[in-house]
């Protein structure tokens, strides 16, 4: 581990580059360069959260690796209850939710040549013992810390995260898409049969929320009743008073 980096990402990008294998992780205790989906910046406080990144090299269709975002949302939010109780939900795509408030969030990238997966890398920040954020983000996130009222150990949770992530994507792989996983990611999404908004460049249009298909794509619902598919990399979801 090393104390800092630029980024988790970029550094598990550089060592597959170099060659590293197959699940190979980066964790440090400050990012400089941390970012999260469609580019933001995500900037963790030094020795108070996890940044993490591990290598993947599946043998599966680009097309797909898109589902492991879901697939990790599901190991971390199971890695979080085991190891401190805290009962947290799923913003589809890639947020963790505790009462409202975004406490982990996941990106995941590939390397393509031609139509085949290089590799995938997969990269996680947590709030774990963070106890103040600023004025803009006090109604949006939270910390592990914050919602348990005491600090948690961080150690165990990252070997949770690995264990747990382990078990989900076996059985992802099994299928190659989340048919075996899509019951218990409904079960934790945190806006299911709700209203949310839609996003999609400058166009906002609101739908009921219905859950996840066999492939990680969100069920929407107009106000005729009528179900369409959206891909987490065409739209942003919000709620309608807010982040949730």
């Amino acid at each position: 581990m090393a104390w800092t980096m630029d980024s988790t990402n970029l550094e598990i990008r550089r060592l597959a580059e170099a060659g590293a294998g197959h699940g190979t992780v980066a964790i440090t205790e400050e990012q400089t360069m941390g970012k999260g989906r469609r580019g933001r910046s995500w900037l963790a406080e030094a020795g108070a959260g996890i940044a993490m990144s591990f290598l993947l090299k599946p043998q599966i269709e680009a097309q797909n690796s898109s589902m492991l975002t879901l697939v990790t949302a599901l190991a971390v939010n199971e890695a979080i209850c085991e190891t401190t109780g805290i009962r947290a939900k799923i913003k589809w795509p890639n947020d963790i939710i505790v009462n409202g408030k975004k406490i982990c969030g996941i990106l995941t990238e590939m390397s393509l040549q031609m139509d085949e997966i290089n590799y995938i890398v997969v990269g996680l920040g947590i709030n774990v013992n963070i106890d103040h954020f600023p004025e803009d983000l006090i109604d949006k996130a939270t910390s592990l810390q914050v919602e348990g009222g005491r600090k948690i150990k961080r150690a165990p949770l990252v070997a949770k995260v690995l264990e747990c992530f382990e078990k989900y994507y076996e059985l992802f792989l099994k299928t190659e898409d989340l048919s075996l996983l899509q019951d218990e990611y409904n079960k934790l999404l945190v806006h299911t049969d709700q209203k949310i908004k839609v996003v999609r460049g400058s166009k906002e249009e609101t739908f009921l929320s219905r859950g996840i298909n066999h492939r990680g794509e969100l069920l929407v619902e107009d106000e005729d009743g009528k179900v369409s598919e959206v891909s987490s990399g065409e739209v942003s979801v919000r709620g309608i008073l807010g982040y949730v």
